[in-house]
């Protein structure tokens, strides 16, 4: 008999731009290894998980990010159901909802704006100093290539504001442009395991935003400085398996700019996908 009957939601489709094969991969290695470890595990994909309005397992790990999806996540785990990711990790890491809780708590982060999209924003952005920026979606997951903007002054940065209004986005926020070594990062809250990489010098991009940073320098940082900070942050974010990027300043300095529930672990996810396993049974177990 399975030690505990868990319910697996993956991602839908359209919240995988250019990694629906890695996202799914990294989803049914978990699964598996749940398996060797005596659980059995249900598989739903995102639209058969709202469609019947939920599950019946007590045990959930999800991967979706659907807005129904979230809100079903939400209400089933406040009526005792025990999920992984929460639902409501999942609502923190939209845009700026991510943006106000890291730097609300102290966690490096670019200097930023959060504005509505039908606004004039070149006088913020000037009285702020930010000499390039990125516009970035604030209402929720990107989900195109236009969802995350670079802008090379003010006013590039107000012709992107207006589409984004156009397409019916509200919100947006604004990061100052960080110069330095793009650095991506994937780990598990309370696990030992924790993998960073170069992804301009790895061909590892979702949309060829790399590419404006450009090649790293290799500059000199605390890896324990960085893994402590993306443990705080997936703290107060509320979500137990993370990723992201961050940017490598002159001497060292470390500021998060990106930070995902369970991303696709592609470049390591033979070995993430049994800690993955781990963490999420023994939050089940405890």
């Amino acid at each position: 008999m399975a030690e505990i009957t868990i319910a697996g939601v993956m991602r839908a489709g359209a919240y995988s731009p250019n990694h629906i094969g890695n996202d799914t991969a990294i989803f049914n290695m978990t699964a598996d290894e749940l398996r060797k470890r005596g659980c059995q595990v249900n598989v739903y994909s995102e639209e058969q998980f709202n469609a019947q309005g939920g599950v019946d397992e007590d045990y959930i790990v999800a991967m979706c990010r659907e807005q129904q999806s979230i809100q079903l996540l939400q209400q089933l785990e406040d009526h005792g159901k025990m999920v992984v990711n929460s639902g409501y990790g999942i609502e923190n890491c939209t845009r700026e909802r991510m943006t106000r809780i890291l730097l609300g708590n102290g966690i490096p982060y670019p200097e930023s704006l959060i504005v509505n999209t039908n606004e004039n924003v070149k006088p913020p952005i000037e009285k702020a100093g930010f000499q390039s920026c990125w516009i970035k979606r604030g209402d929720f997951h990107a989900m195109h290539k236009e969802d995350v903007s670079y802008c090379r002054h003010a006013e590039e940065a107000q012709e992107v504001l207006q589409e984004y209004f156009y397409r019916g986005i509200k919100r947006a926020v604004i990061n100052v442009h960080l110069v330095g070594d793009l650095v991506k990062f994937y780990g598990i809250m309370d696990s030992p395991y924790f993998f960073w990489f170069y992804p301009f010098e790895e061909g590892h991009s979702k949309y060829g935003h790399e590419a404006i940073n450009g090649h790293s320098r290799g500059i000199e940082f605390s890896e324990d400085k960085l893994k402590d900070m993306c443990q705080r942050a997936a703290t107060e974010l509320g979500v137990v398996v993370y990723g992201g990027d961050c940017i490598i300043g002159d001497g060292g300095d470390i500021q998060i700019i990106d930070f995902n529930d369970w991303p696709s672990f592609a470049p390591c996810r033979n070995e993430a996908a049994p800690h993955i396993a781990k963490a999420i049974l023994n939050r089940f177990k405890s």
